[in-house]
């Protein structure tokens, strides 16, 4: 079994912005956790998927690209008291539409449960989390709860994201098949 998590990766040079911010967590307040994965945005929460399944899993997701681009605009810092720091999206409806069709497929036609199923979409890029302890947090959050952060997500794409034991890597694009 392999562990597989799926999402929307910014592009250069927003996603080393967004890596900088990560770095900045690491140096200053000892969180690493978020750096094992790249700059994204998740759209299904991690699951686990037979080996010798994969190349069904990469058809059975190719099947959901049938999808306009959009634009996600990045707008400031937020947080989960007092566990995580992550860089917030102003609400974006082709995003909200899109998970949900995902989720619903991923269910469907796979048997995945993502926990969005309850706990609502709330999409977001962690900068700080985990192994941020508490009192890390609420040294970092003043400083970082009125700071701007802006960026643009060109999404004409999604990514299967595949882990190696110790971190996550890109593993499979699926580009959108329609244009704007």
């Amino acid at each position: 079994m392999n562990r597989y998590f799926i999402a929307i990766l910014p592009t250069e040079p927003l996603a080393s912005e967004i890596i900088k911010v990560k770095q900045y967590f690491m140096d200053v307040h000892g969180s690493k956790g978020a750096l094992r994965s790249p700059a994204h945005l998740t759209l299904h929460m991690p699951f686990l998927w037979k080996d010798k399944k994969e190349a069904a899993l990469i058809d059975l997701l190719a099947q959901t690209t049938n999808v306009n681009s959009f634009k996600v605009e990045l707008d400031g810092f937020g947080a989960f008291h007092p566990k995580a720091i992550f860089i917030k999206n102003k609400p974006c409806a082709e995003l909200n539409a899109f998970q949900e069709q995902l989720t619903r497929f991923t269910w469907r036609e796979m048997k995945l449960f993502n926990p969005t199923h309850n706990r609502g979409f709330y999409p977001h890029m962690t900068v700080a989390f985990r192994d941020l302890k508490k009192e890390e947090f609420y040294k970092a959050w003043p400083a970082f709860e009125h700071k701007g952060f802006e960026g643009i997500i060109e999404v004409n794409s999604f990514w299967l994201l595949k882990h190696d034991g110790k971190r996550w890597h890109p593993f499979h694009e699926f580009v959108f098949k329609s244009g704007h």
